[in-house]
């Protein structure tokens, strides 16, 4: 199992509490010092089931003055994830073929 993890994010603290009391012991990828590459991002996209503007945190700063209200196409997405991963939703949790969004934190257990 894999979780792409900021430790200063709340809920991706609390996800990662939830696996740890499962028994869980996660790989842990701290996104933000090495943030997934096109190729493993589109892949984490069709495992969750989502477009890459989907995982976009539409609060973030860079969002509201870089890309709010901009019409981009699904490769251009992914390239302004890859490129700006704080823009990234978190925490994703990865295991085996299958991925959740750990909002709520609780979503993890589906992976259980």
């Amino acid at each position: 199992m894999k979780i792409y993890h900021n430790p200063r994010c709340r809920k991706s603290r609390e996800t990662l509490a939830i696996l740890e009391g499962k028994g869980v012991n996660p790989d842990i990828v701290l996104y933000l010092e090495t943030p997934p590459g096109r190729e493993e991002l589109k892949n984490i996209l069709k495992m969750l089931g989502i477009k890459a503007s989907g995982l976009v945190r539409k609060g973030e700063k860079i969002y509201k003055e870089n890309f709010k209200g901009k019409s981009l196409s699904e490769e251009e997405w992914v390239d302004v994830l890859v490129e700006n991963p704080k823009l990234i939703e978190r925490p994703i949790v990865v295991e085996g073929k299958k991925a959740v969004i750990g909002r709520p934190p609780e979503k993890v257990l589906e992976l259980l």
